[in-house]
């Protein structure tokens, strides 16, 4: 086994997991990329490298400088982790109806957090624009805004694709992943697109989220809501702007939740809700292409960080998404 440097160096080349138990109920082979086993936990690990490494080549960011972000929280996390490792003070504006988890993770890995309230973007307090002016106050500091900042969607035209496409010697046949900013989706699908035009590429959209509708009408319309983090966005933003997406897939928060538990119990797999939304989607999309043929997706961050929402029996009740599937129905 080769060393890597520090942290990181740590980031990027995850397993490719094949989904045993799911390949054989659909006939098709489900692979998810386990972007959990990064070291800061989740996909953003790459994003936040990419926008860092980034901003240092170009001067934007010098020795003590600060990072500002507007995040859902695992950006947040994952910058606030490299700027422990650069020596970089990190502040971090995150909207109130984010898990407790993610909030305390900031905290301890030294971040100043700034938690704000949950408003729709058109308001001037939505932690984006907080982020921004926050960032316009400190001279020198530089604002990630991973939404805009296509650096992001280049880390995994320069990582995620390549691995994935690499894995599997070039044997794929879709690969399907939900959007936030739409950095994984738009580089991912950009580079296997390049390799293979056939590939075929979907956005798992949450209700709630415009996404659906972008790709299906060339519309921003919006139908129901979801609790599912990170996730889903009523804009098109620079990284997703002429992604090479084929189609979308709309799922709601029940078929999500009962995916993460059904992933536990049979795979043995402990994943956030849009890890399993995005499972969702690809064995949905799966069931549409001929037996036999493969679907890659992202398994985005781990359960441990939604104990008290995805993983709470309470919250679950409240929100009236209760697991109670024994078997893949919901799909």
């Amino acid at each position: 086994m080769s060393t890597r440097d520090g942290f990181v160096g740590a980031i990027g080349n995850t397993p490719l997991i094949a989904l045993p138990k799911l390949s054989a109920a659909l006939g098709r082979t489900i692979l998810a990329k386990a972007e959990f086993l990064n070291p800061g936990g989740s996909v953003k690990d790459r994003a936040a490298k990419a926008i860092v490494e980034d901003a240092e080549a170009r001067g934007a960011l010098t020795p003590g400088g600060t990072i500002v972000e507007g995040t859902a929280g695992n950006t947040g996390i994952a910058l606030a982790l490299i700027a422990a490792a650069r020596g970089y003070r990190a502040i971090i504006a995150i909207p109130d109806d984010q898990s407790q988890e993610k909030i305390a993770m900031l905290r301890t890995f030294g971040a100043d957090v700034r938690v704000v309230p949950a408003v729709p973007f058109a308001n001037p307090e939505n932690y984006y624009h907080v982020a921004r002016r926050i960032a316009e106050q400190i001279p020198g500091a530089l604002w990630a805004d991973q939404f805009n900042n296509t650096a992001n969607r280049g880390a995994h035209y320069a990582t995620t694709g390549p691995e994935i496409w690499n894995a599997l010697d070039g044997k794929l046949d879709a690969f399907v992943a939900a959007a936030g900013t739409g950095g994984t989706l738009a580089g991912t699908a950009a580079y296997l697109k390049e390799r293979d035009p056939r590939i075929r590429t979907a956005v798992c959209d949450p209700y709630g989220s415009s996404l659906y509708a972008h790709v299906k009408c060339g519309t921003l319309d919006t139908e129901g809501d979801s609790n599912l983090e990170g996730i889903g966005i009523k804009r098109i933003t620079e990284n997703f702007r002429d992604a090479r997406v084929d189609d979308a897939i709309r799922v709601n928060d029940r078929s999500a939740v009962e995916m993460a538990y059904w992933l536990l119990r049979e795979e043995g797999l402990y994943a956030g809700g849009s890890s399993a939304l995005n499972v969702v989607g690809a064995a949905r999309l799966a069931r549409s292409l001929p037996e036999g043929s493969a679907v890659a997706t992202i398994l985005c961050d781990g359960g441990d960080r939604y104990r008290s929402r995805l993983w709470n029996p309470e919250w679950l009740a409240e929100n009236d998404c209760l697991p109670t599937a024994r078997d893949l129905d919901f799909l």
